[in-house]
């Protein structure tokens, strides 16, 4: 029996109204936790926060990335959404963010996210676990080295106090981290895609591709490669949480 498919999520999101990538992420978060995609609720983040009933309705968060926005930026609603994560962890909800979700934790919860162009990564990139990476449950399956989806400008460049530092890449060195203290589990890199979903999402960004790797978006698939060991994150982590693993 698969133990994701009895639970309920909330998928946290912060993307313009008319971007096709808001039905693609539900997709790509439902595919790789074998789920329906009727069981995942979205809450767009841009325009108000979950109320506690949505909250509490939930069994688990997901965050993934933003398309046009940043969380080394300002304004009103990420004030508002970085006060939201901050009592996701005070509450212990187990949450898995990815990519804008993974630097908006770090924020929150008082590390540093930065704009950084040298340290942009963007295609199918190797990371390398720390030794607490490898004794993780969740992440020392992995094995030392394994492959990411990426597609991000901003890079954590401190972590909050009470993260542990789980994997690397070449160019940045905050990859992965979790919290010693809350369910929380946040990666840089998109454990929810896989290269088809990767392409589908450059697409719809032509830009990052132009911008950091410098090439025509036609030759980005020869970037990309299949990631199934990393696929495994996020089954493992509703095992890990919700299954006694």
């Amino acid at each position: 029996m698969n133990l994701a498919e009895n639970l309920r999520y909330l998928l946290l999101q912060v993307r313009n109204a008319n971007d096709p990538m808001q039905t693609h992420e539900v997709e790509s978060f439902s595919r790789v936790l074998g789920v329906s995609p009727e069981r995942i609720s979205v809450h767009d983040m841009l325009n108000s926060r979950p109320s506690p009933s949505t909250t509490e309705q939930a069994d688990m968060v997901l965050l993934g990335g933003s398309g046009h926005y940043s969380a080394a930026g300002e304004g009103e609603w990420l004030m508002r959404a970085l006060d939201y994560l901050r009592q996701l962890h005070a509450a212990g909800k187990p949450t898995f963010a990815s990519c804008w979700g993974f630097q908006a934790m770090a924020r929150a919860m008082g590390g540093e996210v930065i704009k950084d162009l040298q340290r942009a990564e963007v295609g199918t990139h190797t990371l390398t676990l720390t030794a607490a990476g490898r004794a993780d449950p969740i992440f020392g399956p992995l094995g030392e080295t394994f492959y990411g989806q990426m597609g991000h400008e901003d890079c954590v460049t401190r972590l909050p106090a009470n993260a542990v530092l789980l994997a690397s890449s070449r160019r940045v060195e905050n990859q992965a981290y979790c919290f010693a203290d809350a369910p929380i589990y946040c990666t840089q890199f998109h454990p929810e895609l896989n290269r088809n979903d990767l392409l589908a999402r450059v697409k719809t960004y032509p830009e990052y591709v132009e911008r950091i790797e410098n090439i025509p978006p036609e030759h980005f698939g020869e970037l990309c490669r299949d990631t199934l060991e990393t696929e495994q994150l996020l089954p493992r982590f509703v095992e890990h949480v919700f299954g006694g693993g």
